[in-house]
């Protein structure tokens, strides 16, 4: 039987997508352009995520709150999520994060542990590489230079293998087309906020049992972070796939099935279905 999903705001304006059945998945989005709930083609991305999860769990796909204040902190935007889950959902969570989304779900986890069940971060670790910030730091001037698209062509591009990056450049414009927000705040506050971001020091506050997936290639964190910051929760671990970028661990469906195992290892084996987020 086919799925149906629903969109719209959780508590606080958090934007979502909602799908399944069963005890509450909540998964935070990496960077968007803009916040809101998802259309086209990051709609389908955010369905495909959730496709396979939806038999077992309720799966809500998040955004970051809109109408970010600048100089808001990772801490300010996990507390938004936060409380929308204890407004709306009244029940810890497992908790799924990829990318920027990660740090979200991380900071989450470590500010409001009895929010979180179990916790997945994907493509993401307890702070950014010395590589990955200055990636968001260039996507940043870009932006505030009023070149949004050459903003993230610069990150798209930044993520290939460098032998592909000049043959693909034409493409990787031409892609990043329709990402050009119509106000990028929410964004700027967002990168900002994930340059200062790092919890590596506060990881021993999450209680949740935890499982760090990355790529040993990854652009944005190295391998030794992915490793660090799985040490630092009590009961967490780390899985990395050797020549893996950012990208591919992020979308490859033996990530799905390694968070999909992971997250059933700590369902109940039978519950009610949980009732529907409840829009402001």
């Amino acid at each position: 039987m086919q799925e149906r999903e629903s969109v719209g705001f959780l508590h606080g304006d958090i934007p979502y997508l909602r799908i399944g059945h069963g005890p509450p998945l909540v998964s935070v989005l990496g960077l968007t352009p803009e916040h809101d709930v998802p259309t086209g083609l990051q709609r389908r991305m955010a369905l495909a995520f959730a496709t396979p999860f939806a038999q077992d769990f309720t799966v809500l796909v998040v955004n970051r709150r809109r109408g970010l204040r600048p100089g808001q902190s990772m801490s300010d935007i996990a507390g938004h999520l936060a409380d929308a889950i204890a407004h709306d959902l009244s029940e810890p969570v497992f908790l799924h994060g990829t990318s920027t989304g990660g740090s979200v779900a991380l900071q989450l986890a470590v500010d409001r542990p009895d929010l979180v069940r179990r916790l997945v971060v994907v493509s993401s670790a307890c702070r950014l590489g010395s590589r990955g910030h200055a990636m968001q730091a260039e996507m940043a001037r870009l932006i505030r230079a009023g070149e949004p698209r050459a903003a993230w062509a610069s990150m798209m591009t930044g993520m290939l293998p460098r032998p592909l990056r000049r043959p693909t450049g034409p493409l990787v414009r031409w892609a990043a087309r329709p990402m050009v927000p119509a106000d990028p705040t929410d964004l700027l506050v967002t990168l900002d906020a994930e340059d200062a971001f790092d919890v590596e020091a506060d990881l021993s506050q999450i209680t949740a049992p935890t499982l760090v997936v990355g790529g040993r290639s990854d652009a944005f964190y190295s391998p030794e972070l992915f490793h660090r910051t799985a040490q630092g929760v009590p009961d967490g671990r780390a899985h990395l796939f050797d020549k893996w970028g950012h990208a591919r661990a992020s979308t490859s469906t033996a990530t799905t099935h390694l968070t999909l195992g992971f997250m059933l290892a700590g369902a109940p084996a039978s519950s009610p279905n949980s009732p529907p987020a409840r829009p402001d």
